[in-house]
């Protein structure tokens, strides 16, 4: 018991602010070594759902199947079923949350791995996400000013553009 208890002491006082346990000492190698870890064994594929999984298009591989299965996912031009089998080379293309992502496959990965890891096993060709549309603010009230008043509600809805320019409400 001794001997376990002082080889644990004298471990940890090598550790220094560089200690290769600590989690600033990960480099590039450990993200390499961990994206090969994760790559399949020479001969077994990787499924579509779970590749665009791995390297974190979706959150789920649930939800790469159901994309999948709802025609969202093409490989190299056509629609795949979530079983299809990726190839390094590949092309794919997702549309997810109102916009479509273009990747080729760079590395064929089957478990799920860090951003930086998971950026490397794919070239991205998509086209920059839409900018998104500044949106005023809509009729901010101070705090405690109570209720607003009938002037005070057409004034937002002026605002907000919700009535005509004359005062009188849309008609439905």
């Amino acid at each position: 018991m001794a001997s376990g208890t002082q080889g644990n002491a004298a471990r940890h006082e090598d550790d220094g602010p560089g200690a290769a346990g600590s989690a600033d000492a990960v480099t590039d190698a450990d993200a390499v070594a961990v994206a090969k870890a994760a790559a399949p064994t020479s001969g077994e594929t990787v499924r579509v759902d779970s590749w665009i999984w791995s390297v974190r298009l979706v959150k789920t591989r649930s939800a790469g199947a159901t994309a999948c299965r709802g025609g969202h996912v093409r490989v190299n031009g056509e629609r795949v079923k979530p079983a299809y089998a990726v190839r390094v080379g590949d092309e794919v293309r997702l549309r997810h949350a109102d916009r479509e992502r273009i990747v080729v496959v760079k590395r064929v990965i089957r478990k799920r791995v860090g951003a930086p890891v998971a950026a490397e096993c794919y070239v991205d060709n998509s086209p920059p996400p839409p900018p998104r549309e500044a949106v005023a603010p809509a009729g901010i009230r101070d705090r405690g000013t109570g209720r607003p008043t009938k002037r005070d509600r057409r004034d937002l809805e002026r605002l907000r553009g919700i009535g005509s320019p004359d005062g009188t409400p849309k008609a439905p």
